[in-house]
């Protein structure tokens, strides 16, 4: 990836659907990312247009003749390979990637079985289906501990849980938003994120954010509304730390087949100093206080650019044979 990538004609790339707003619990965020990539297509010559799922048939993308997708959809329904199927299926290009990880990814136990069987590090956890297992996992994990929606995003409906009288309130708030429920080994120590843009061999890894949130709680409103969360980049971290948790980032997202961009979270044990991935975003937020924008300006790539990157690097997973079946009479 160049820092100076190869001029883009807006004219080029069609009619362009910015899809945003959707089903999930993340509606509100998406409506945000999606309005600032709109604003920064269309102030470079882009014919972009709104597109809301949850609001129009997501195939009258393909009766109105949309040449691509931006796809601002965060957690279900949009960044779990069902618009990405769908969007396969009309042959309309769209950013990010395919059905595939992204179905993966948006499941954090499979992601971290993928990852820990090809030796990544990622913190011990277990799936419950149950108070009395949230409790028995507690015990096995060791407080604190992490309960969350096993496929949910921007840390919604997760606690913190530092002893069993308080299990069966965050099994209960976490199955509220998803049935499937993880909890996790909790890492104490520094919270850093990294971006990754680009496909396979050429996927590289923007430079690490430390992130220091108030009472080292990230939570929903500090991610997107509050402004006394501190993002460090340039990071701060010893010598060597940012190199290695850059290729860690970028193993991670090669392993799951991830393409265009993501963003993988990343816990640092204070203790040892070794770093263990938490997950891995597939649709990244895009609002004023989103962390991919942040770290591409620290190389010196704006929002209007990386939002055109992003869009010029739309493609398609699967591509039609030259010679159709012939259809049975």
């Amino acid at each position: 990836m160049s820092d100076t990538p190869s001029p883009i004609d807006p004219a080029r790339l069609g009619k362009v659907a910015v899809l945003l707003g959707g089903y999930s619990a993340e509606r509100e965020v998406s409506l945000m990312s999606g309005a600032g990539v709109l604003a920064a297509l269309r102030s470079q010559g882009v014919d972009a247009h709104a597109f809301d799922p949850a609001e129009r048939d997501l195939f009258d993308l393909r009766h109105e003749g949309f040449d691509r997708a931006f796809i601002n959809l965060h957690g279900r329904f949009g960044e779990d390979g069902t618009v990405q199927g769908a969007l396969e299926l009309m042959r309309i290009p769209y950013t990010g990637s395919g059905v595939l990880p992204s179905s993966v990814a948006m499941d954090k136990v499979m992601t971290k079985r993928i990852w820990r069987a090809e030796g990544l590090p990622t913190p011990d956890w277990r799936q419950v289906a149950s108070v009395a297992e949230t409790e028995a996992a507690l015990a096995a994990l060791g407080a604190p501990m992490i309960v969350k929606p096993a496929r949910e995003g921007s840390s919604l409906g997760l606690t913190k849980v530092t002893d069993a009288a308080q299990c069966a309130q965050a099994y209960a708030l976490a199955a509220q938003h998803d049935p499937e429920v993880l909890c996790e080994q909790f890492i104490q120590g520094d919270e850093v994120t990294c971006p990754v843009l680009g496909n396979g061999a050429q996927a590289r890894a923007l430079p690490v954010i430390h992130i220091v949130a108030p009472g080292g709680n990230y939570d929903y409103e500090h991610k997107y509304f509050a402004d006394d969360t501190q993002y460090i980049v340039p990071c701060d971290l010893p010598t060597g730390e940012e190199a290695a948790i850059q290729a860690l980032v970028l193993k991670a997202y090669r392993t799951l087949g991830c393409r265009g961009w993501a963003r993988a979270d990343v816990m640092i044990d204070a203790r040892t100093r070794q770093p263990y991935l938490l997950e891995i975003n597939t649709s990244p937020g895009m609002t004023s206080h989103s962390l991919v924008p942040m770290s591409a300006r620290a190389v010196g790539i704006g929002y209007e650019a990386l939002c055109l990157q992003m869009l010029a690097s739309a493609a398609l997973d699967n591509v039609l044979p030259a010679h159709p079946p012939a259809t049975k009479a």
